[in-house]
C-alpha cells in the first residue's frame, strides 16, 4: 500500500527550488491531520471502553468489576504503547515512517471493526489487540517525522531551533486534541444511547478518514519519511526475533507464576504485561548503552533520558485513570444533569481535549516569546508533575464530598481535567520534543519508541494500584496518589541542574 521506500515524486527531486521553510508547513499539515483522526478512532474507542467493560451484561457490557474494568483499560493502554518499540523498529529498519503510519492504520481500523461486532468478549480482546498493534506502529512513526521536518529546517541558532520545535510540537499536540475531543461526544452518544458496538463502528469511520488523508498527503513529506534510516541485515533481524523470544518468556514466566500460585488467567495476563513494560525498557537502556560508536555526549544524554523516562512514567501512572477510574468515577457520583436531561458519562472526556485546544496555541506563543529565557526541560517536568498532584488533589476533595453516597458538582471534574491538561501541556509535549532532540544518530525510532514505553509503563503500574480501590475510599485513594505526584515533582527539581549539564547543551 502506497509507494516503495525509493519511489520519488517529481515535485521531491528539486530540494533546490524549495527551502525547509516552505516545505515544513505544508507538511505539519498534513500530519496533523493524520494524527487528529487517527486520535478520533482511539479516544472515540477509549472514551466509552471501561464503561463498555463495567456495563451489566443486561446493558450489553461485559459486566467487570470496576477496578478490572479499569486494570483492563490500563493494560491496553500499556500495550498501544509497549507495542510501539517493535513498531519503531520496523519503521527505522524496513518500512520507513510513511509506510508504516499508512499500514498502523490499516490494522487500527481492522481492530476497531472487530470492536464493532456485537460477540462479547470473543471479539473484544481481539480488537483490542489489533488497536494496540497498529497504534504501536503508526505512532512513533508519525512523531519522529514531525521531528524530521524541523530537522530540515538546519536552524544553526539553537535556543531558537529548539523553541520553534517545542511551538511545532504545541500545535501538533493541538491537532491531536481537535480529534480527541470530537471522537468522545460521539461515540459517547451513540455508545451509551443506542448500541456500544456502534459507538466502536464509529471510531473506525474516524481511522478510514485518517487514512485518506495519509495517502493523499504523503507527497508533502520530506524525503526521509519514505525510506527507512537504516537496513534491517541479518543481524538485526536476530537480534529482534532474540528480544521477540524474550518477551514471550516473560509472558511465559508470568503466566506460569500465575497457574502456581493459583491465580486467574485474567490476572496472569495483567501481571505479564506488567512485568513486560518494566524488563522491556531496561534491556532498551542497557542495548543503547553498549551500543558501538556512540560518543560520550551521547551517553550522557542517555542518562539523563533515563531520569526523564522515569519522570513521565509517574506522571502517566496517574493521569491515565482519567480515562478509567475518573470515568467511573463520574458515572456513580457525578450530577450529570444539564437542561433537564442526563448527558452521557463518556462527555467529560472531552474536557482534556478541550483544553488542550485552547491551551495548546497559548503555550507555543510562550515559548517562542520566552526564547532562550524559558524554562528547562526539567522545570517543565518538575511543574507538570506538580500541576498533576494538584489535579488529584481536586479529586480527592471530590471523592470526600460524595462519600455520603450522593452525587457532587460536574465542577469537581472541571477544575480537575482543566490543571491536569495544564499539567500534561507543560511535561507532554516537552517529552516528545526533548525525545528527538536527545537521540543518537541511527536511533531515532528506537528512542521515541521509549518515550511510548514510559506511558506503557505508567498505564501498566496503574492497572495495578487501581486495585487499592478496593481497600480505600475513593477520597483516600486519590489523595495519596497526589502526595506521590508532588514528591516526584520535588525530586525532579532538585535534580535539575544535573541533568542539564547530562543533557550537554539541549535545554
Amino acid at each position: 500500500m502506497g509507494a516503495g521506500r525509493d519511489a520519488v515524486t517529481d515535485q521531491e527531486k528539486a530540494p533546490a527550488r524549495r527551502t525547509a521553510g516552505t516545505r515544513c508547513p505544508r507538511g505539519l499539515l498534513t500530519l496533523w491531520s493524520v494524527e487528529m483522526w487517527e486520535r478520533f478512532s482511539f479516544y472515540g474507542m477509549r472514551a466509552i471502553l471501561v464503561l463498555f467493560l463495567a456495563a451489566a451484561p443486561d446493558d450489553g457490557g461485559l459486566g467487570l468489576a470496576p477496578h478490572l474494568a479499569a486494570a483492563v483499560f490500563g493494560v491496553y493502554g500499556a500495550l498501544v504503547n509497549l507495542l510501539a518499540l517493535p513498531g519503531g523498529w520496523l519503521a527505522d529498519r524496513v518500512l520507513g515512517s510513511y509506510r508504516a503510519v499508512l499500514w498502523g492504520g490499516v490494522v487500527i481500523t481492522l481492530g476497531h471493526c472487530v470492536l464493532a461486532l456485537p460477540v462479547g468478549a470473543g471479539g473484544t480482546y481481539p480488537g483490542l489487540l489489533l488497536v494496540a498493534v497498529g497504534t504501536g506502529l503508526l505512532k512513533p512513526s508519525i512523531s519522529t517525522a514531525l521531528g524530521g521536518l524541523y530537522d530540515a529546517e538546519g536552524d544553526a541558532d539553537t535556543a531558537k531551533a529548539t523553541a520553534r520545535r517545542d511551538a511545532g510540537f504545541s500545535l501538533f499536540y493541538m491537532g491531536i486534541s481537535v480529534g480527541a475531543f470530537a471522537a468522545p461526544l460521539v461515540t459517547g452518544f451513540l455508545g451509551e444511547r443506542v448500541d456500544w458496538h456502534i459507538g466502536f463502528g464509529a471510531a473506525a469511520v474516524g481511522m478510514l478518514i485518517g487514512l485518506v488523508v495519509c495517502l493523499a498527503g504523503g507527497g508533502r513529506l520530506p524525503d526521509t519519511a519514505r525510506r527507512p534510516t537504516g537496513t534491517a541485515g541479518p543481524a538485526g533481524i536476530r537480534r529482534m526475533l532474540g528480544a521477540v523470544g524474550g518477551a514471550l518468556a516473560v509472558v511465559g514466566i508470568a503466566l506460569g507464576a500465575t497457574t502456581l500460585f493459583g491465580t486467574t488467567l485474567f490476572d496472569g495476563v495483567i501481571q505479564a504485561v506488567t512485568l513486560l513494560t518494566v524488563v522491556v525498557p531496561i534491556a532498551c537502556f542497557a542495548s543503547m548503552f553498549r551500543a558501538a560508536g556512540l560518543e560520550p555526549v551521547d551517553r550522557d544524554r542517555l542518562r539523563a533520558y533515563v531520569w526523564i523516562f522515569l519522570a513521565a512514567a509517574m506522571f502517566w501512572m496517574i493521569a491515565e485513570q482519567g480515562g478509567s477510574l475518573i470515568s467511573l468515577f463520574a458515572r456513580d457520583h457525578v450530577d450529570r444533569t444539564l437542561f433537564g436531561r442526563q448527558f452521557p458519562t463518556s462527555w467529560f472526556q472531552s474536557l482534556g481535549p478541550l483544553y488542550s485546544i485552547l491551551l495548546a496555541g497559548a503555550f507555543a506563543v510562550l515559548w517562542l516569546r520566552m526564547g532562550r529565557r524559558q524554562p528547562s526541560t526539567a522545570a517543565k517536568f518538575a511543574l507538570g508533575l506538580f500541576g498533576l498532584g494538584l489535579a488529584t488533589l481536586i479529586m480527592a476533595g471530590a471523592g470526600l464530598a460524595s462519600a455520603d453516597g450522593g452525587r457532587v458538582s460536574p465542577l469537581w471534574l472541571l477544575a480537575a481535567f482543566f490543571v491536569q491538561i495544564v499539567a500534561e501541556m507543560l511535561l507532554s509535549p516537552t517529552g516528545l520534543s526533548v525525545t528527538t532532540r536527545l537521540a543518537p544518530a541511527g536511533f531515532t525510532h528506537q528512542i521515541m519508541s521509549l518515550w511510548f514505553l514510559s506511558v506503557a509503563m505508567g498505564s501498566a503500574l496503574s492497572s495495578q494500584v487501581v486495585r487499592a480501590t478496593t481497600v480505600w475510599p475513593v477520597g483516600t485513594y486519590f489523595a495519596v496518589l497526589s502526595a506521590a505526584a508532588l514528591l516526584c515533582a520535588a525530586a525532579v527539581a532538585a535534580a535539575r541542574g544535573n541533568l542539564s549539564r547530562l543533557m550537554r547543551g539541549v535545554a
